[in-house]
């Protein structure tokens, strides 16, 4: 009868394979201030790392006693100051609606629509630029090169996400690797479907290593069969 494939058993969302939540410190997003005509300070009380995010993550307290997480700039430190809301400086770590940004500013944590604590550009050492705006909308430019369109009371902070440099260090042992995967819930390490046997994947088994028919399935393939190149458009060298 055979048995589940890995990529069966992911899909049920077993304790394998599930995101180890207990260990995130928490959601990092915007405030949700009404007002944002109204420009509160806050100061960052602390630094922290938050296991399977890259970005490092700051606790802050607001003037008004409230503490929060925030996804804060390079070069920032514990103590300095900040504002939120319409009003404040063009300074890196100031939290701004996007239509008070100048061209040419760097900015990250960019919300899609107002009011949702930020969605893009949130990875350490990343940052987009103002690059145009209109009536209505804001356009930034990501670090992909692409331009999207945004509503003008969508936040931002100015700076640039703080961690940058991260990826550039060799992770050297096996070990590191490990530690730095397991907070993500993802599966590590990946081992390739020819190195198996026959019963564990339709890859495997054989003398030798090699798939031994075309790697690419229907989109309607069962499961346990769906692996490999999934309704590819095209196969075979390019001529």
């Amino acid at each position: 009868m055979g048995k589940r494939i890995l990529v069966q058993r992911k899909g049920r969302g077993g304790l394998n394979f599930r995101s180890p939540s207990h260990k995130h410190i928490g959601a990092v997003h915007y405030r949700n201030i009404t007002d944002r005509n109204e420009v509160k300070k806050f100061k960052i009380i602390e630094l922290l790392h938050s296991p399977g995010r890259g970005a490092p993550v700051a606790r802050v307290r607001y003037n008004d006693g409230k503490v929060h997480l925030f996804l804060p700039p390079e070069g920032v430190f514990v103590g300095d100051e900040f504002t939120h809301g319409s009003g404040g400086k063009i300074e890196i770590g100031n939290v701004l609606p996007i239509i008070d940004v100048p061209l040419g500013t760097y900015i990250f944590n960019i919300e899609s629509t107002p009011f949702d604590g930020g969605k893009f550009v949130r990875s350490s050492g990343t940052t987009g630029t103002v690059v145009g705006r209109s009536k209505n909308s804001t356009e930034v430019q990501f670090p992909s090169k692409k331009n999207r369109l945004f509503n003008n009371n969508c936040l931002c902070t100015i700076g640039i996400v703080a961690g940058g440099g991260r990826t550039e260090k060799p992770f050297v042992k096996a070990g590191n690797k490990y530690h730095y995967i397991k907070p993500k819930a993802k599966k590590w390490p990946i081992t390739r479907g020819v190195a198996m046997n026959a019963v564990s994947h339709p890859h495997g088994g054989g003398a030798k290593q090699g798939p031994g028919g075309p790697t690419t399935v229907s989109r309607n393939a069962p499961p346990g069969r769906k692996v490999g190149l999934i309704a590819a458009r095209r196969s075979g060298r390019r001529k």
